[in-house]
């Protein structure tokens, strides 16, 4: 009897060990992650997701079901930490199995017993169709022989059976018409419940991470992954204080983010960034083809349509804000701050904030900075007198100024809409600021000659012209003022264009490298008024015509 005991316990104690040896079997741990972070580009937004999970001894699966199908799989990458040894394996994704609802067999059942009543419908139109066809070929018949014993009944009563036959034909068509409508309503409801029935393709991405633990742990994994579905574009509110005789000018620029994204994930309570990297770019400048020269190849047969269209295709893709109470505080916009490093800067948005799948763009401000600008009033009157208001300065900031929509204010006023151009740092803005109405600025022709150049034979014709400007300063304090003209620009040797001597001679020529473009630049002084001359003369042999078009 004891030695049968201990037999007992040594093979217990046996399975035991061999249960112990065995590898433990992988487990797949479903969870949610919620969205934590996102870095919003010009072009795309890159996304991390925070979960907090228990993790069992052995090899095992995080299944995450909630990820949107505009995740791009090469970007998906895991880290994370954990209070025992814990190994990432592999990280993949594929959509979610396509399953049949889970009340599929109430379904069925309901959609059986639907089409049965519909068929009893269909049994009683088809019997109130007869009744009426019946009551039909009675009104047909002659009242002759209609009486019990086929006898004529008399004239008299022969508007009763009419009667009679007029209610059984409207009693059927009623009954008619009741059945139809329920069996509208039965192929709506049938309709609705097949297509709760049918398998639907999935709406979100699987990602699946191999997880293998030295022993049970609790551990904090964060997932991160690009989608393209989202971008932001800078928008700049501009408020300029153009100043007085004590008080100099000052421009306000407001940096705002318009944000939208369209991933089919909500960005709920997220720490939210947005970046200055367009990551769509890639990671290379394009390669150089040569550049061959040759003679023309014979001309080829015209292409099919098809092949049209392949060359078609081909070339457009070689071509992207009591006691007294104390006074109110203005509400201030909290605004971002900025991280800058040798290729990028990234705007934090301070607290956390929501952005929607598909609700529209939002705006948040990024940024604000005071800046000293010089004022000038610009005018080009060969095209429009209208003097505008402009406010240059010289971009300090590390963070280049994107191209983007500008609100324009001057002196707490709404003056219009314009666009910023991409700026550098150490390069110079120009801001428009809307018309100056105290600045007059009047263009006149002075005179206009065409005529014969020689002094025995023409040889040669001219065309001479001679304007004066007119600018009056109506401000009460100086302005700088800058006036633009054209000189005509000559592109062969035959056509010879002079500035003549009358001139009032301009103090930049070929302004900003626009060849022929003049500019007088002066300080006016309150109430001044001041002139400026501009004359030429173009010559070209006297056989020949000339005509001038602005250069595209």
């Amino acid at each position: 009897m004891r030695s049968a005991r201990n037999c007992l316990v040594t093979t217990s104690l046996a399975v035991l060990i061999a249960l112990a040896a065995m590898p433990a079997k992988a487990v797949n741990i479903e969870a949610t992650l919620a969205v934590d972070a996102v870095t919003v580009y010009p072009d795309g937004a890159s996304v991390t997701r925070v979960i907090n999970v228990e993790i069992p001894s052995g090899d095992n699966s995080v299944v995450l079901k909630d990820f949107p199908l505009t995740l791009e799989p090469s970007s998906l990458r895991v880290e994370g930490e954990a209070s025992e040894k814990l190994t990432i394996g592999t990280v993949d994704t594929r959509p979610p199995r396509a399953a049949p609802p889970v009340n599929l067999p109430e379904l069925d059942k309901r959609i059986e017993a639907l089409k049965d009543e519909r068929a009893n419908l269909e049994g009683a139109i088809a019997a109130a169709t007869a009744r009426r066809k019946f009551a039909e070929r009675f009104a047909e018949t002659s009242p002759v022989g209609i009486g019990e014993k086929g006898e004529a009944r008399p004239v008299a009563e022969w508007r009763a059976a009419f009667a009679a036959v007029a209610e059984e034909v409207a009693t059927a068509d009623a009954a008619i018409r009741d059945a139809e409508r329920k069996q509208r309503d039965i192929d709506r409801e049938i309709s609705r419940l097949e297509s709760d029935r049918a398998i639907k393709p999935p709406s979100r991405l699987e990602v699946r991470i191999d997880l293998a633990a030295a022993a049970a742990t609790k551990a904090t994994l964060r997932v991160s992954y690009a989608v393209r579905a989202a971008r932001w574009t800078p928008l700049y509110d501009l408020r300029l204080d153009t100043g007085a005789k004590d008080r100099k000018p000052a421009l306000e620029l407001v940096r705002r983010a318009e944000i939208t994204q369209t991933t089919g994930e909500d960005w709920s309570d997220v720490g939210l960034s947005v970046s200055t990297v367009r990551s769509a770019r890639g990671g290379s400048a394009p390669d150089l083809n040569s550049l061959i020269v040759q003679y023309p190849q014979a001309p080829r047969p015209p292409a099919s349509a098809a092949g049209a269209v392949s060359e078609m295709t081909k070339s457009r893709s070689m071509e992207a804000a009591a006691p007294p109470e104390p006074p109110a505080k203005r509400a201030e916009e909290q605004q971002a701050t900025a991280e800058v490093s040798g290729f990028q800067v990234v705007f934090k948005i301070p607290g956390r904030v929501s952005v929607g799948a598909s609700e529209g763009a939002k705006s948040l401000r990024i940024a604000t900075a005071t800046i000293a600008p010089d004022l000038t009033v610009r005018s080009v009157p060969v095209i429009d007198p209208t003097a505008f208001l402009e406010a240059s300065f010289k971009q300090a900031e590390d963070a280049p100024l994107l191209p983007g929509r500008t609100a324009i204010y001057r002196d707490g006023v709404f003056v219009g809409r314009g666009q910023m151009a991409a700026t550098s740092k150490d390069e110079t803005v120009r801001l428009g600021f809307g018309g100056d109405d105290k600045v007059k600025v009047e263009r006149s022709v002075v005179k206009r000659n065409e005529g014969s150049a020689g002094l025995i034979v023409t040889t040669s014709k001219t065309d001479e012209r001679a304007f004066k400007t007119v600018i009056r300063n109506g401000h009460d304090f100086p302005i700088k003022i800058a006036i633009q003209d054209q000189l005509p620009v000559s592109e062969n040797e035959d056509i010879q264009v002079e500035m003549l001597p009358s001139t009032t001679p301009p103090t930049a020529t070929n302004l900003r490298d626009r060849r022929g473009v003049l500019e007088w630049a002066f300080e006016a002084k309150p109430g001044e008024t001041k002139d400026i001359s501009f004359a030429w003369r173009v010559r070209w042999p006297k056989d020949k015509g000339i005509i001038m078009t602005p250069a595209g």
